[in-house]
């Protein structure tokens, strides 16, 4: 034990301690291999992709989505089954005479009263994209940003 007493190999000896300590507490950096998954930052950031769709004023709903609307509505209001607001009225499901009051591009006013799309008509015309909801105000099919409720895109006009 008498070497341990010696300045130098208390030293090498101290040294070659703190290499292995330091060694073995290293993080070891590798990459997954492609079986392992996306892993947290991929799939955030696949998601960040998702929400991030450009959506134009004016330019999501097609045809076919606008068509699959209007077959819905209309046969609803053929069957007599007005949406809500619209049935009290007694006037074949017609809205009240006054201007809209809702524009492409902007936010709906406070006074304005929304209504649920029914899953009918969700399936029917498709999901919105993340960040978006669908609403009906009198007789149109809204597409609105959440939060801001601006409006997008519009399907007008569902039961004439």
């Amino acid at each position: 034990m008498t070497h341990f007493n010696n300045p130098s190999t208390l030293k090498t000896s101290s040294l070659v301690l703190l290499l292995c300590l330091a060694a073995l507490s290293s993080p070891v950096l590798a990459e997954k291999p492609d079986w392992a998954g996306n892993g947290k930052g991929k799939k955030k950031q696949a998601q960040e992709e998702q929400a991030n769709v450009d959506i134009q004023i004016g330019a999501y709903f097609g045809e076919r989505q606008r068509a699959a609307a209007s077959e819905y509505y209309e046969a609803q209001g053929r069957a007599g089954k007005c949406p809500p607001g619209l049935a009290k009225k007694h006037n074949g499901c017609q809205p009240p005479g006054q201007a809209k009051k809702w524009k492409l591009g902007q936010r709906l006013e406070r006074d304005v009263v929304v209504y649920p799309v029914p899953q009918d008509v969700v399936v029917r015309i498709g999901l919105p994209p993340a960040g978006y909801r669908y609403v009906r105000v009198l007789n149109d099919v809204l597409l609105v940003a959440v939060g801001s409720n601006m409006v997008v895109d519009a399907i007008e006009d569902l039961m004439r």
